[in-house]
């Protein structure tokens, strides 16, 4: 069965998904990849990494303590062409935007309290037992499963995801050529009783080339997203589909918006069906 909020026989719930190219996705994207790049080196680093994105501007900060060393300049524009702002004519690209790194170590007072758990500082053992390790200051994190979907998410999330998904997969192959890195997808399933019973609504936002037509997108984007992701048996005549429905998303990526490392956080996890501790996930770690 699915989650219930209500008890009544009737319910919409909606969430959202935003592709690779999403100026806040974007910057989950490059403090990840720092983070990576530092543990394949030194699996014991602490990283604290945060970034933000705006027109022709990377910052990156944050606290790291690790004994190696990585050329983090280098994977921020690595990252950057990966998600596929590889081209000056999309505003943003990852030869000539602009790269700040303000990186420093870890404080000590907060190494503290990782070390060593209070029990162990209290009782003086060693932290041979992973039960010793501190883990930082406080925090809440938050689990959540239902059957709803073989990845065991709500249906709502997980269809933005597949979503998100297939506009990069047709943008990288070509198959929509005209396609740009950045957009979203939102999906409203009606829920019976706690049970996903059918699409109320589907959005996809995409950014594209400015010399397609609107008619054209429309048509390639419920072809070659819609169609080939949402279950043809959720679908019937009273589904509304949205696509692009400002009329025009040329102007798209750092040009337009801002981005901030964990502004996603509902879209990283559930989708805002579970609660949420208030923390990003992106480039946090604390090992022993």
């Amino acid at each position: 069965m699915g989650f219930a909020f209500t008890d009544s026989a009737s319910y919409l719930y909606t969430s959202e998904s935003v592709t690779e190219g999403h100026p806040d996705k974007l910057c989950d994207q490059i403090s990840d990849a720092i983070l990576d790049a530092i543990l394949a080196k030194d699996p014991e680093a602490r990283v604290a990494c945060e970034t933000c994105v705006t027109n022709g501007l990377v910052v990156v900060m944050g606290e790291i303590t690790t004994n190696s060393y990585v050329d983090v300049s280098r994977v921020i524009r690595d990252t950057i062409h990966g998600a596929g702002y590889n081209d000056p004519d999309f505003g943003f690209d990852s030869k000539s935007c602009g790269v700040i790194v303000s990186l420093q170590e870890q404080s000590k007072d907060i190494a503290l309290g990782v070390d060593s758990s209070q029990e162990a500082k209290e009782t003086g053992s060693r932290n041979d037992d992973p039960d010793k390790i501190g883990a930082g200051d406080q925090g809440m994190v938050v689990g959540f499963a239902c059957n709803e979907t073989a990845e065991l998410m709500p249906l709502s999330i997980a269809l933005s995801h597949r979503l998100c998904e297939r506009l990069a997969y047709v943008r990288k192959e070509g198959l929509i050529p005209y396609l740009r890195p950045d957009g979203k997808a939102q999906v409203t399933v009606e829920y019976s009783y706690g049970v996903p019973k059918r699409i109320e609504a589907v959005v996809v936002s995409t950014q594209h080339s400015p010399e397609v037509s609107q008619e054209v997108i429309e048509r390639d984007i419920t072809a070659l997203v819609i169609n080939e992701v949402v279950p043809k048996n959720l679908l019937d005549n009273n589904t509304k589909v949205f696509i692009n429905p400002t009329g025009r998303f040329v102007v798209g990526g750092p040009v337009a918006d801002t981005g901030l490392t964990g502004r996603k956080i509902l879209v990283d996890t559930y989708g805002g069906v579970a609660r949420h501790g208030g923390g990003p996930s992106p480039a946090k770690t604390q090992p022993k």
